[in-house]
């Protein structure tokens, strides 16, 4: 399951992915706001597609926006479990699913263009994580630093 949500910045960008989704017969959930909520925070969507994506098991991918990604990226690396980054291109939205196993992308809502958010999107959500020794050591060392926060 694919769960997906914005602030404001990225409400509109959210909207045309929806579509996208819609489109590709791709299964979603949005757990944002439903219409453009202009005083909206993005910790507490963040907080929601968290708690989605961490129930919903090993196969549950989550996609936040806001403005620059940043936020939503930061907010939701706060919670265990969570392996978050930013989709600036189509190479970081590849290595961060297969080197990382990252299981959020976050993107830029008032940046990206809606045919290049598309592209990083599936590319995301069509590359699987490669299971090398070495990233599977390192996420292990990423989940040592968890325990000790």
């Amino acid at each position: 399951m694919i769960y997906i949500g914005a602030d404001h910045a990225g409400f509109e960008l959210k909207e045309t992915l929806k579509d996208f989704f819609r489109l590709q017969t791709i299964e979603f959930e949005d757990v944002g706001q439903k219409t453009m909520e202009p005083g909206d925070d993005f910790p507490i969507i963040t907080h929601k597609l968290v708690e989605k994506v961490l129930s919903g098991g090993e196969k549950s991918l989550g996609i936040l926006l806001c403005g620059t990604g940043t936020g939503v990226c930061i907010a939701a690396n706060k919670h265990k479990g969570i392996r978050a980054g930013i989709g600036y291109n189509l190479a970081a939205a590849e290595t961060m699913r297969s080197e990382d196993d990252a299981n959020i992308l976050c993107l830029a809502g008032r940046v990206l263009q809606p045919d290049f958010a598309r592209a990083i999107v599936r590319k995301f959500l069509d590359t699987k994580f490669s299971g090398e020794e070495r990233r599977v050591r390192r996420l292990k060392q990423i989940e040592e630093c968890e325990s000790h926060s």
